[in-house]
């Protein structure tokens, strides 16, 4: 961290256990950033805390120090058995709760603590039987905690401490009654330690925390500045067509260490990627749908700079503390003016600087007063010769296509047939002269008078006596079938 990132309060000062001081000193860790500062001597006396900083300013060490210190300084409840969890934290996405829990092993790595990690999308019978062996501290998604709770593998009568990190994105995804379903099996709030934190405190956020906490005392730190001022934002105005070019000229020639793309689709993600590879660009794509181990692997690859640019969805912007981002590009605009504090939020993390670039395309550049608005400033608008672009090699698979030129909508009827090419005679038959309108067919003559007429059919000779007569009538009378149905045949 850097100097000015800091304040002067050491941990030291903090009377925190041996046991946390130690997993402060191998974290790195000498003094408390200002989040850190103010809400860690609050929680720290047992008083609920509802805290809102900027993304990357050491929230997540604020509360695992203060459950780790709770649950050293307070005995085990009574009767509590393996399947009862002491503390539970609560996040919103997986890649979220993956570094709670990888944080909280550095912190915690010199307690007894066990820990538990669960979350959808993988390892279910693995995680279900880490339950049923006991954990002392439970971090997960709302979503697999539910599931096993409704199968009694576990219960939350012995909670002491309960953490609810990024709340506000609960509301955005939709985990809200999921979250007060949890709550309320819960001892009551002033029968454990709480604390909320995000990076924005809204209306429905403070309302939730007023209902399920124990008075708690908010803690905003620089509530009038949305991001850091270590964030250096710029602004491009491009068409639809040129965004992939200038991304491309700007990865080659701008030379950022570790970048993060994101877009809003996972389709266009999936076009991006490809178009990044065909011109000697390594790049992987993180969205939803991804499977949970390749998840991991790619954020670990990214994390350790085995993989210079991610492309990732808003799944990848809220809480994930990934070292060195030196570059941010929005390549399409968010549709909500904080998932893009939060999007540049992963770069300038811990008071180092990092870019934030842009791009206003036709498409999303509707969201852009609405961002500005939110910010209380401009972002820098900066202008490119689209001529420059470069020329890009095509996705392999992907030849290039040219669709021919089509006709006017409005043309019609012999305007439209003009555009289409005529058809080629057959070999066999006769060449005939283009004629704009049909002619009139002659008559077909009339055969001469001389020839000889057609033969008429032979005729059964008449009877002539009465008795005769009369069986022929007979005859002619019977009833004839046709087609499976009779009709008399009139003589």
């Amino acid at each position: 961290m850097s100097e000015h990132h800091l304040t002067e309060l050491p941990f030291s000062r903090l009377n925190l256990p041996d046991a946390l001081l130690a997993g402060v000193h191998q974290a790195g860790f000498e003094c408390c950033t200002p989040i850190q500062a103010q809400t860690l001597p609050l929680a720290l006396t047992g008083r609920d805390v509802a805290g809102q900083a900027q993304t990357g300013t050491g929230k997540t060490a604020a509360f695992l120090l203060a459950t780790f210190n709770h649950l050293l300084t307070h005995p085990v409840p009574e009767g509590r058995t393996p399947t009862q969890p002491r503390a539970i934290i609560i996040a919103p996405t997986r890649e979220l709760a993956v570094q709670i829990h990888k944080d909280a092993e550095t912190l915690g790595t010199s307690t007894s603590f066990r820990l538990n990690l669960i979350f959808g999308g993988t390892g279910y019978d693995t995680q279900r039987r880490g339950l049923e062996e006991g954990c002392d501290v439970l971090i997960g998604t709302p979503g697999r905690i539910i599931d096993y709770f409704k199968q009694h593998v576990f219960d939350l009568k012995a909670i002491q401490v309960m953490v609810l990190d990024e709340a506000d994105r609960m509301f955005d995804l939709g985990f809200i009654k999921d979250i007060r379903f949890l709550l309320r099996r819960m001892p009551e709030p002033d029968q454990r330690l709480n604390m909320l934190f995000s990076a924005t405190l809204s209306h429905r956020v403070m309302e939730l925390a007023y209902e399920h906490m124990n008075n708690p005392e908010i803690v905003r730190i620089d509530a009038d500045r949305r991001t850091a001022d270590n964030v250096e934002q710029v602004l491009y105005h491009t068409a639809n067509d040129d965004k992939i070019p200038l991304l491309v000229s700007l990865l080659k020639h701008g030379d950022p260490t570790r970048s993060l793309v994101f877009i809003n689709t996972k389709d266009m993600g999936e076009r991006l990627v490809g178009w990044l590879k065909a011109n000697d660009l390594h790049a992987e794509i993180l969205s939803g749908d991804v499977p949970q181990t390749i998840r991991l692997r790619l954020l670990g690859d990214f994390s350790e700079g085995r993989l210079p640019i991610l492309v990732a969805t808003d799944v990848a912007a809220r809480g994930l503390h990934i070292p060195d981002v030196s570059h941010v590009f929005n390549f399409d605009l968010p549709q909500n003016a904080e998932d893009y504090v939060h999007r540049i939020g992963r770069t300038a993390r811990a008071g180092k600087s990092g870019d934030a670039v842009s791009f206003a395309c036709e498409r999303y550049v509707f969201t852009l007063p609405e961002i500005e608005t939110y910010l209380g400033h401009k972002i820098t608008v900066d202008k490119f010769d689209a001529a420059t672009l470069p020329v890009l090699n095509p996705p392999l698979g992907r030849p290039p296509r040219r669709l021919p030129a089509r006709p006017d909508k409005r043309e019609r009827g012999g305007k439209r047939r003009e555009h289409r090419a005529e058809r080629a005679p057959r070999p066999d038959a006769p060449s005939v002269a283009p004629q704009s309108q049909p002619q009139p067919q002659p008559p077909a003559p009339r055969p001469a008078a001389t020839s000889a007429p057609p033969p008429r059919p032979a005729l059964s000779p008449t009877p002539s006596k009465p008795a005769e007569i009369a069986q022929e009538r007979t005859r002619r009378a019977a009833p004839r079938r046709r087609g499976g149905f009779e009709k008399p045949t009139i003589g």
